[in-house]
């Protein structure tokens, strides 16, 4: 007589993977600065990630392991980076940011509206303007992914020791 297994939908096994990989995560060798680096990074390299155009992903394994970091904390660090959609809040603010670094006033042509149509009568100097924007946003989100890179490394640091004593302490428990 064969053993009917009982099936489960589609969440309840998402859920359960989900789980086995954060413990997994917890669990990994390196410990706490490995595991809280991996996730740093990630976390930061996920603020420059739409001002480099996804550009930034051709780096990110060779950061994680040069750096010696985990490298699933630091996909979790990148996916809850976009989940929290904080590299599209903080843009415009990134560009001021980029604005104080590196000033327009460096550049001598002055910002103006651009015609198309001066593409076509060899006008290039809207790719400099752009291309002036686009540094300033890339400086600007470099500096929030430094700074939440180096907070959230702290925050995940604090996590995984709670976690860890909590899970001496029920093993203690359990043991008496």
């Amino acid at each position: 007589m064969t053993k009917k297994r009982k099936k489960h939908n589609v969440f309840h096994k998402f859920s359960r993977k989900l789980k086995f990989n954060m413990i997994k995560l917890f669990r990994s060798p390196g410990g706490v600065r490995k595991v809280s680096l991996g996730f740093a990074l990630g976390f930061g390299l996920e603020m420059i990630v739409i001002s480099t155009g996804s550009l930034v992903y051709l780096i990110f394994y060779p950061t994680v392991r040069l750096a010696g970091g985990s490298l699933p904390a630091a996909i979790i660090g990148n996916v809850i980076g976009k989940l929290t959609f904080l590299p599209i809040v903080l843009l415009p603010f990134a560009k001021k940011i980029g604005e104080w670094f590196f000033p327009k006033k460096m550049i001598d042509v002055p910002m103006e509206e651009h015609a198309w149509r001066n593409l076509l009568h060899g006008d290039f100097t809207i790719f400099k303007h752009l291309l002036q924007g686009g540094l300033h946003v890339l400086i600007g989100m470099s500096v929030f992914g430094l700074v939440l890179g180096v907070i959230s490394y702290f925050v995940v640091q604090y996590f995984y020791n709670q976690r860890k004593k909590h899970r001496l302490a029920k093993r203690a428990g359990a043991s008496l």
